[in-house]
């Protein structure tokens, strides 16, 4: 469905783990009635762990929990950890899982990427954290930086709706009518909730953020993870510098994974011609997923501007107009920047061999049609699987091998 500018709500900026999970466990913690949570990732360590004791003890309060994760990220959470959420009543969902082949991980394309909390539908949080240790500043030089939003306000529901709705597409769970958001409001922001996926919402995420880069006249600031956008987005950002909108992008120079660096650096040239700044975050690896359009737009969730994020995952980001929000934001990366990032010069990008142009060239314009590509693989239709229902069947199943002996 198409989701609609809400107006009235709250917002709290969350930067890193060190303010998100605190913030995520006290809510589990005070919950009265529902919990739900979408993530990518969740590891069975010191971060998994906290996680697990908060929905344990709100479970044992009566409080109904549905966790769905995806089958890749999670891929290697034990077996253990799973059943003790289960034995205690939570639903524990898997979107795609599958057995590795010969030890390699083969569900790669059409991830489960979103990562959304809702809690008693009265406050919900969204962003690009994972619940793992390496969001935490304490894990050391590979900590991730990212970022995450505490909301409260008519935007929840549209959020609860999102998570419903997942379950009922992938899960066969029931579909519930769709429930105009409480009109009780808790502040002055007009968020707007914007999917991704495969099905209905294939470019909405990519549409706001065309949107608000035509409709800039003073600032750009885009700070992202894995850079590597299509063709629209390459001439809007080239457009908007054409007519003296200070475009800036922030991207990794200290990666978690050394393919994402090089990618985005194929595009350097092209950037740097046309009069965009772009600046290297060495100081840890930089997982956000973050923007800044002039004094009042802003975007935070889990969308990547790449082509696994923007043509096959499955995404959410928030689109908000909130002069406080952007003014934190613009600071925060203001001082991120003069602080912890280095400046790319053309001159850098311009000491190449001959041979790197023709490949750069090849390059961009195969990974462009990637998503078309792994499109004509052997098709089928994404699931999520109830890992509480599997246990069930296997305990069952025991029980009557057990009765025929």
């Amino acid at each position: 469905m198409n989701y609609h500018w809400r107006q009235g709500n709250e917002l709290e900026l969350l930067i890193n783990g060190d303010q998100f999970f605190p913030c995520v466990f006290d809510c589990i913690r005070r919950a009265q009635s529902e919990v739900l949570i979408e993530t990518f990732i969740i590891a069975a360590d010191e971060v998994g762990i906290q996680l697990r004791d908060a929905l344990l003890d709100a479970a044992g309060r009566g409080v109904s929990i549905e966790i769905t994760v995806d089958g890749y990220g999670t891929a290697e959470l034990e077996s253990d950890y799973i059943a003790e959420l289960v034995e205690a009543g939570i639903s524990f969902r898997m979107f795609e899982p599958k057995r590795p082949l010969f030890g390699i991980r083969t569900n790669i394309f059409r991830r489960l990427h979103r990562k959304i909390i809702v809690v008693d539908r009265e406050t919900a949080m969204i962003g690009g954290i994972n619940f793992a240790a390496d969001h935490l500043r304490g894990y050391g030089a590979m900590a991730k930086q990212d970022y995450a939003l505490r909301l409260k306000g008519p935007v929840v529901g549209d959020l609860y709706g999102a998570s419903r709705d997942l379950l009922a597409d992938y899960a066969g769970a029931e579909r519930r009518p769709f429930e105009e958001p409480p009109t009780r409001t808790a502040g002055n922001a007009a968020v707007l909730l914007s999917l991704r996926d495969n099905a209905r919402n294939r470019t909405d995420i990519e549409k706001q953020y065309l949107q608000g880069i035509q409709d800039a006249n003073e600032r750009i600031v885009l700070a992202n993870a894995y850079f590597f956008p299509g063709y629209r987005l390459l001439r809007s950002l080239r457009n908007a510098s054409g007519r003296g909108v200070r475009v800036v992008i922030i991207l990794q120079g200290k990666p978690d994974k050394q393919y994402t660096r090089m990618l985005g650096s194929l595009l350097y040239g092209h950037l740097l011609r046309h009069g965009i700044e772009i600046y290297e975050y060495l100081s840890h690896p930089f997982h956000g997923k973050i923007a800044i359009i002039d004094h009042e737009w802003a975007t935070i969730g889990s969308s990547n501007l790449d082509p696994l994020s923007l043509y096959l995952n499955l995404e959410a980001n928030v689109f908000t107009r909130d002069v406080d929000l952007n003014g934190q934001l613009h600071a925060h990366l203001a001082k991120m920047i003069e602080r912890d990032c280095s400046r790319v010069s053309f001159h850098s990008v311009n000491r190449k061999r001959w041979w790197q142009a023709p490949l750069i060239f090849l390059s961009f314009h195969f990974l462009r049609r990637f998503p078309s590509l792994a499109g004509l693989l052997p098709g089928h239709t994404p699931r999520i699987q109830s890992l509480s229902e599997h246990r069930k069947r296997r305990r069952q199943g025991r029980v009557a091998e057990r009765s025929m002996r």
